[in-house]
Order: C-alpha cells, then sequence, then structure tokens
C-alpha cells in the first residue's frame, strides 16, 4: 500500500462532544492504536455531534456542559430519571423530528466504512436515520465505567464495546442482544499503559523527595473539587509524605497554593502534559471519581482515595473501585487525611491496594478496540499489526 489515493483509503468516523473530557480523550486514545499498530492505512475523521452539526440551542452543550454539573443535585436526578429503557426511548423518540436534519447533514458529509461512536447521545439518532439503508457497520464504545446510562444501548446497534461487566449487564437489562455486547476496558492513552516501572528513577527526574511516599492530589484540567482544603488538611496533619497538586487550568488556585505555607514538601503545577510520569511516580492518587483518570490510575498499579463523584453517572465507580479493594471512598478532607495515614502508616495496606489495581487494569483496551474496528472493515487478514 505504497502512496494510496486517498479515495481507496477506508474511512473511520468517530461520533464524540466534548461535553466531559472522557468522550474525546477515548476516541483519541482508539485513533492512536490504530496509528501504532496499523500505521496510517486509513482516512480517520472526529465530528463533535453537538458543536458541528446539531440545531439551535444544542449546540452549545459543549459550553453548556460545565455548568450544568456544578449543580450535582440537579444532574443526578436527571440522569436518574431517564435512565430506563422505555425513557431513553421516549427522550430519543421525542428530540428525532428536531434534530433529524442535521443528523442527515452528517451522514451526507461524512461518508465512511465503519461508525464509531464514544457518546451515549449519538446512537439513537443516527441508526433510526439509517434503518432500513445499506450502512457501515456502527460500534458504540462506552466510556462510562459502571452506572453507565440507558442511551448508550441501543438494539440497532452492530457492536457495544464495555469497560466493566456490570456495563455488559446493563446492556442487556436495557434491551441489547447479549452476542452484541463485549467487555474490553476503557481506552486510555497509549502513555498510560506502559508498565510503572521505577518509581523511584521517575521521583528523581521529577525532582520529588525519593525517601519519602507521594501523594498526587488532581482535579481534572479544571481543578475541580476541594483541592485547596484537602491539600491544608493534608499538610497540617504532618504527614510523613510529600505532595503535589494539579490545578489544572486553575490559575488563581495554583497562585493562592503557591502562596501557602506548607508544612511538608508540597509541589504545584498547573495544567500538565506529564500525568503519566506523575502517576507511575506517585504512590497514592486523590481524585474525582472521573472513569478515565480511575483506569489510569489502575494501569499504573496506582492505588486512589476518590473524594467527590458526579451523581448517578459516577456513583457505580466509587463501588467498583472500593469493592475490588484499589481504592478508598473519602468525600471529606478529614476522611482524606484518616485514609491516607491508614496507607501510609501501613504499608502493606497500600500495597494490597495497588496489587488490585494491577490486577483489574485493562491497558491493552485501546489496541484491542482498534483491532475490533479494522476488522470490522474487513482488512484483519490484509493489513497486520505492527510487532511492538
Amino acid at each position: 500500500m505504497n502512496n494510496p489515493d486517498n479515495n481507496t483509503l477506508p474511512r473511520i468516523l468517530f461520533l464524540f462532544s466534548d461535553t466531559g473530557g472522557g468522550h474525546r480523550s477515548a476516541a483519541e486514545a482508539i485513533i492512536e492504536a490504530i496509528h501504532i499498530q496499523y500505521g496510517d492505512h486509513f482516512i480517520i475523521q472526529m465530528v463533535d455531534i453537538f458543536k458541528e452539526y446539531a440545531p439551535l440551542p444544542l449546540n452549545y452543550m459543549p459550553e453548556l456542559y460545565p455548568k450544568m454539573v456544578k449543580v450535582p443535585s440537579a444532574w443526578g436526578l436527571g440522569y436518574r430519571a431517564t435512565n430506563s429503557h422505555r425513557r431513553a426511548r421516549i427522550l430519543t423518540g421525542s428530540a428525532y423530528p428536531y434534530v433529524r436534519r442535521s443528523i442527515r447533514n452528517l451522514v451526507r458529509d461524512n461518508p465512511c466504512d465503519v461508525i464509531v461512536s464514544v457518546h451515549p447521545l449519538a446512537a439513537a439518532p443516527i441508526l433510526r436515520t439509517l434503518k432500513n439503508k445499506k450502512h457501515p457497520p456502527f460500534i458504540t464504545v462506552v466510556t462510562d465505567l459502571v452506572t453507565t446510562h440507558a442511551l448508550w444501548y441501543h438494539h440497532l446497534t452492530d457492536l457495544c464495546v464495555v469497560p466493566t461487566e456490570i456495563a455488559r449487564q446493563r446492556a442487556i437489562i436495557f434491551g441489547m442482544d447479549a452476542e452484541k455486547v463485549r467487555v474490553i476496558g476503557l481506552p486510555v492513552s497509549d502513555r498510560f499503559c506502559v508498565p510503572p516501572g521505577d518509581s523511584t528513577s521517575i521521583k528523581k527526574e521529577l525532582g520529588w523527595p525519593v525517601n519519602k511516599p507521594v501523594i498526587l492530589l488532581v482535579g481534572g484540567g479544571e481543578g475541580m473539587g476541594p483541592l485547596e482544603k484537602t491539600a491544608i488538611a493534608i499538610s497540617e496533619a504532618g504527614l510523613p509524605a510529600s505532595l503535589v497538586v494539579i490545578t489544572g487550568r486553575n490559575i488563581k488556585l495554583k497562585e493562592r497554593l503557591q502562596a501557602t505555607n506548607f508544612q511538608i514538601p508540597t509541589f504545584i503545577y498547573g495544567f500538565v502534559k506529564e500525568m503519566p510520569e506523575f502517576m507511575r511516580g506517585a504512590d497514592i492518587l486523590v481524585t474525582k471519581a472521573g472513569p478515565g483518570t480511575i483506569c489510569e490510575a489502575l494501569n499504573a498499579g496506582l492505588p486512589m482515595i476518590l473524594y467527590s463523584r458526579l451523581p448517578g453517572q459516577e456513583d457505580g465507580n466509587v463501588t467498583y473501585v472500593v469493592n475490588e479493594g484499589a481504592g478508598l471512598w473519602a468525600p471529606t478532607p478529614q476522611e482524606i487525611v484518616a485514609g491516607l495515614s491508614t496507607w501510609l502508616y501501613q504499608p502493606e495496606q497500600r500495597q494490597i491496594a495497588a496489587q488490585a489495581c494491577r490486577r483489574i487494569a485493562r491497558p491493552q483496551a485501546a489496541r484491542q478496540i482498534a483491532q475490533i474496528i479494522i476488522e470490522q472493515l474487513g482488512h484483519s487478514k490484509t493489513i497486520t499489526p505492527d510487532e511492538r
């Protein structure tokens, strides 16, 4: 396939939206895995279903989403109220006449050989538009871990990839044929999927003390959650550890923390691109219960303390991590300090949690999903993975 004509290359269409960071990052992780394993033998497109094609006011959903989740109780109420097979179908059915023209435009503008959706609101309108027509295989990759919404699951989907067995069971409850659902894992960037390695060497490279455990405190790209109160509580407790705080894009929070007189060695960062190295160098992660961060920590064998979750959507994430022994639930700074104290003064308990992380990790998820997509294209016999 030297210098192939772009008109002859298979086309893969990814449907996502920046309503939460997980959808884009999952799509990008799969695309990265396709390139790593199969090279540049495909034309790959990413379409934000809301921003690029939805009618007013739905095209503002990426901007509205951060405001919506700032009222967790309201978000949880809406999530649970619509989370049944019947109610989800009513919701999508009533919305279809309004979005029908936009969906037809999306299909017309993006001819492809396989469609991969990483967003729960993509399947129903597109599969309804394509119904009774010859169309490419439609694959859904579910990016919620456990308490998955009924909107993820549509009976006309050709294949649904889920991250956990509980998510598979929910797919069947919500009307999908069992043979169409496969438990693979949540796709994350390849940088988060390498073996953990020697944390001491990584600490040295990052300029962190090597004689104390490192607590990594994060709140997502926007520095959300009680980061400031938690960092101060950890400092005042005088724990035998170093503290690394990631404030993300929250510049004001970074400046306040940099001006704080911490009682233990503390390192303050803004938005960083070295999070895989940070996770492999740290000994304990303190974070919100986002599915992507949880899976990245599992791959790094990094035990975690979860301090917040999005009601409804992330409730199951907490239960999953705690029940598997990979972490603790501590919704207040005081409970976080108590959990940290247990793991720092009883390091064998921390090691048990680290082993649980490695046991349930699925670092090959992105590459396995990439293989599934290529198989759907019918090229699995002619385009083989690189030996890496």
